[in-house]
């Protein structure tokens, strides 16, 4: 198979669940009330998109058994090192087989254990999305790639946890888990981002080899802490092992296919992937060992005291994990086999074990097992399933993990055969292997013996269907058949997958029942009698029903920290939140200027600072000066007069007017053009807004106010000419040379700026015309249906009336408006040659049609333009965007960027060539898109406000008392 067919599989594998999975699943059970033939419809498409995905890798299998890793690249945003970069080789297989496998099992399950009310839309579609971003991870050989899925898988498994979002537990549970595991993530990141450095790529396959050049930089000891700290913090190690039990709020499908195969073993899986690069140190050895030894020790005691079943497994996840992490620690090439070996026998009892707790759940309504007890009489089938699973957990002869179990204690001993306190290591193992059967026999004895049953929710338990047991069966049947014959069902998986982990092959070694008598088996021995006596002498007269975990560690377990930390850390945020948050918009912007002005005042004033430049400035014309103090004048005014709301604006215009005059002093017709158009709709929508306010503003700075904003002001701007007078006294490269040259040619147009707003930086363009529609919408959302009383005269006795419009004004709004609209299509068509284009042209259109709405009155006007509630407008607004979009998007079929605009000059019979270019599409789309939003602010705006006595606001407005 030739690269490129290797990535389409490969993508295949990941995006069959992503979209085709997660998009049928939610249609198909997208009923408020599916059917059962809908219910059983959506879990047979998301089985078969599983199954498609767990074929394909099996097809791949005898290719990496042999040993041939494969990759692929493909740049995609090559200037960050993100590249869609593939591999599957024996670990990715492993996993991969792992995730698609365990998966079918659980949707099985799911598809019998949901109950009618239960969305199964939303639970199938949120696990195939889980799905694919744990495949993503898996098959993933670019590290930001990788980061990529790690946080999807944090997403997705926040939806899983809190499916039941009705329940405040499994809310707090799926918010503590994105929490941890989120923030994990973030860190991972810095450590990635340390990691691509000092390797000089993000590419695994090429990070391999560069193991001693990377652990000989001075930054790898902080990159590693980091990538653990994600590791740590996805595999719930201790201390950050307490999310984990917290999600068991989560449906038994959910908790089943977390623990055994996906969320939790992504840290595992990175940990071994990463092994080759960051492994093999005494730093890595020390922290990843000595965390996964403490984890397993502590988990597997904790959990001896859990009464519900589904947290005691959460605890044996966590010991277990800790198992795995401490054999990847070592570092050694049998711990590493010993790690591949564990990883799949714990995920098949694992999985097995959870699915009878939900089993047990479903059938008797409670997970308690102080209400539990004699289950074998009334559910037979499901106790011997239990024992056979629970028996492989504990690592019971003839059972899969027994063979594990004895290859980690192996590990153990050999690592303290040097000697001194090495030989603390195989005695902590003893010890939590002790602790594991003693909470594998409490979770068989007192839900399946231990007497007759409580007082049940469900007073009648009994089998359950079989299409929840069958998936129970067959994973018991597989602890059974490895636990006999290891090496010919494993064997090579285990094998391929040790090898991907160590860069190299192990040392011959064997999966076997019987390696003679030695230390290891002599302690394995020790643990399971240690194991069964513990339990029966803390069961004697049902104490261990009174204790619990809390009872050891009080204060100092993890959630209980956690919940006070964060407690804690939400009190400050809300002390400086008060003190901070004043409700003042002056404060604020006062204390932004200050820091701005202090951090400029610091670099202007270091003596470094740069004075005047060498370039000579052109004279001053005496219309300059005039313009200036015009302008001078009205910014003096407006400091003075503010409070006068109406005056103001007209002042403000005043500055527009300037700006638009300097515009013309510097050849800018175009600018000029839309400055002057801009201020004329700026102002009359601002009095529109205005006259639903009080016509003066109050006072409310007090003198010492006032005077720290004169000082502020004056320093700001003292600072501000400062550096316009540093900049215009300096020669710079203008890039201007560019845009006059290709405008032309690559643009097909003479009108530079034209060209440059439609073409060059036609992005830019789409983004402020989404804005103004995005503002034009809020409008309505915000004012749409409000009413305003409005007096027929001020105080002073100054009428408000629209009643009469001057006849004048109605006379030439007629004349003004056709001769407008020739203006615009004359405006827009000569916009790409000479000054004009579309956001001109749209202006001038709205600029009439304001006049019309003035002329018209206000009853009149509303009546045409708010006929149908504003929704004409809102289609227009989506109608520009929609032509500028398609303009942009018809690039993408002639393998062109985005925007990218063609130009051309047929000849057309009596017209001759035609200059024509599709930025004239673009143009049309903003165009359409100012208009729309013009009118629709205007026509909300103008609908507000109603006269006193002579409109009425609709029955279902509702209605606001405005005093002036």
């Amino acid at each position: 198979m030739n690269t490129r067919d290797f990535q389409t599989l490969l993508l295949l594998i990941i995006f069959l669940p992503l979209i085709v999975g997660a998009v049928l699943t939610a249609w198909s059970g997208s009923a408020a009330q599916p059917t059962s033939s809908q219910r059983s419809r959506t879990a047979w498409l998301a089985a078969a998109v599983t199954a498609a995905g767990f074929i394909l890798l099996l097809l791949q299998a005898p290719g990496i058994m042999g040993g041939q890793a494969q990759t692929s690249f493909t740049a995609w945003v090559p200037e960050i090192g993100l590249n869609l970069g593939l591999r599957l080789d024996g670990l990715s297989l492993m996993f991969a087989l792992l995730i698609t496998g365990i998966g079918l099992l659980i949707i099985l399950y799911a598809h019998f254990y949901l109950g009618k009310a239960d969305p199964v839309g939303k639970f199938f579609s949120t696990l195939m999305l889980f799905m694919a971003a744990m495949l993503g991870i898996a098959l993933s050989d670019n590290l930001l790639l990788l980061i990529v899925f790690w946080e999807l898988t944090s997403i997705s498994s926040f939806l899983l946890i809190g499916y039941w979002n009705h329940r405040a537990e499994s809310r707090e549970g799926a918010r503590m888990a994105l929490a941890l595991t989120g923030g994990g993530g973030l860190a991972m990141l810095g450590g990635f981002v340390l990691l691509g450095q000092m390797a000089g790529t993000y590419e695994l396959s090429l990070m391999l080899d560069q193991g001693a050049r990377i652990q000989a930089d001075s930054r790898y000891p902080a990159a590693l802490l980091l990538i653990l700290l994600g590791c740590f913090t996805k595999s719930a190690q201790f201390p950050f092992h307490f999310w984990l039990p917290q999600a068991m709020a989560a449906p038994t499908p959910v908790s089943a296919y977390l623990h055994s195969a996906t969320m939790v073993k992504a840290g595992i899986f990175l940990m071994a992937r990463l092994t080759p690069v960051i492994g093999g140190t005494e730093l890595f050895f020390g922290i990843v060992s000595t965390t996964g030894l403490v984890t397993m020790a502590f988990a597997a005691f904790v959990a001896i005291f859990k009464h519900d079943l589904k947290a005691l497994l959460a605890y044996s996840t966590i010991s277990h994990l800790g198992l795995i992490t401490f054999l990847i620690g070592l570092g050694s090439p049998l711990a590493a086999v010993a790690a591949m070996f564990h990883i799949l026998n714990h995920a098949s009892f694992k999985a097995a074990l959870f699915m009878i707790a939900g089993i047990v759940d479903h059938e008797t309504g409670t997970r308690d097992m102080r209400m539990l007890g004699g289950l074998r009489h009334l559910m037979p089938w499901t106790a011997t399933l239990a024992m056979v699973a629970a028996a492989a957990m504990a690592g019971v002869p003839l059972f899969n993990g027994f063979l594990s179990k004895e290859m980690f204690l192996t590990e153990a001993v050999t690592f303290a055969q040097a000697g001194g306190w090495r030989w603390a290591v195989p005695a902590a193992a003893t010890l939590a292997a002790l602790l594991s059967v003693a909470y594998s026999v409490r979770l068989v004895h007192d839900v399946f013996f231990n007497g007759p049953a409580g007082d049940l929710p469900h007073p009648h338990p009994h089998e359950p269907p079989p299409g929840m047991k069958a998936p129970v069966i067959l994973l018991a049947v597989v602890c059974v058949a490895v636990g006999i014959l290891p090496s010919l069902l494993l064997g090579p998986m285990v094998l391929v997958a040790a090898t991907a982990m160590l860069g190299t092959a192990p040392p011959d070694y064997q999966l076997a029942i019987w390696h003679g008598l030695n230390l290891p088996l002599l302690l394995s021995m020790l643990a399971l009698a240690g194991g069964v006596g513990l339990y029966f002498l803390l069961a004697r007269g049902c104490r261990l029903h009174r204790l619990s975990s809390e009872s050891w560690f009080g204060l100092l377990t993890g959630l209980n920290l956690f919940t006070r930390g964060s407690d804690r850390l939400f009190n400050l945020a809300g002390r400086l939140t008060g003190s901070l948050e004043t409700a003042s918009l002056q404060r604020y912007i006062a204390w932004m200027l200050i820091a701005t002005v202090a951090m400029a005042a610091a670099a202007l004033l270091s003596g470094d600072a740069p004075g005047t430049g060498s370039r000579v400035l052109l004279p001053v014309s005496p219309a300059a000066l005039v313009v200036w103090g015009l302008l001078l004048l009205a910014c003096a005014w407006l400091v003075l007069h503010h409070h006068q709301r109406f005056q103001s604006v007209v002042v403000v215009g005043v500055v527009g007017l300037v700006t638009a005059l300097a515009f013309v002093s510097f050849s800018a017709p175009d600018l000029a053009l839309t400055q002057l158009t801009v201020e004329v709709v700026s102002t009359v929508l601002l009095l529109m807004g205005l006259a639903l306010l009080p016509r003066h503003s109050p006072h409310e700075s007090s003198t010492g106010r006032r005077t720290r904003d004169a000082a502020l002001a004056l320093c700001g701007g003292a600072g501000i000419a400062w550096l316009a007078w540093v900049m215009l006294t300096r020669d710079h490269d203008s890039i201007a040379w560019y845009f006059l040259n290709q405008s032309a040619i690559a643009g097909g147009g003479t009108n530079v700026v034209n060209v440059i707003l439609v073409d060059f930086r036609g992005y830019d363009t789409f983004g402020e015309i989404t804005v103004l529609g995005i503002a034009a919408i809020g409008v309505l959302a915000l004012m749409d249906g409000m009413r305003t009383r409005r007096p027929a005269a001020d105080e002073q006795g100054l009428t408000w009336t629209f009643a009469a419009q001057p006849l004048l004004l109605r006379v030439a709004a007629r004349v003004l408006l056709p001769l407008a609209l020739v203006v615009t299509l004359y405006i827009f068509m000569r916009g790409h040659n000479q000054p004009g284009g579309g956001f001109i042209a749209g202006l001038i259109s709205a600029v009439a049609l304001v006049l019309q709405y003035m002329a018209m009155g206000q009853s009149r006007a509303e009546a045409l333009l708010r006929a149908d509630g504003g929704s004409r407008f809102v289609r227009w607004i989506g109608l520009g965007l929609g032509i500028a979009g398609l303009t942009g998007v018809g690039a993408f079929f002639f393998g062109q960027p985005f925007l990218t605009s063609a130009h051309g000059h047929p000849h057309v019979p009596l017209l001759g060539d035609l200059p024509l270019a599709t930025a004239a599409l673009f143009d049309l789309g903003v165009y359409i898109t100012v208009v729309g939003s013009t009118l629709l602010a205007l026509s909300t705006l103008g609908s507000v406000s109603r006269e006193s006595g002579t409109a009425r606001a609709p029955p279902r407005a509702r209605e606001y008392n405005h005093e002036s």
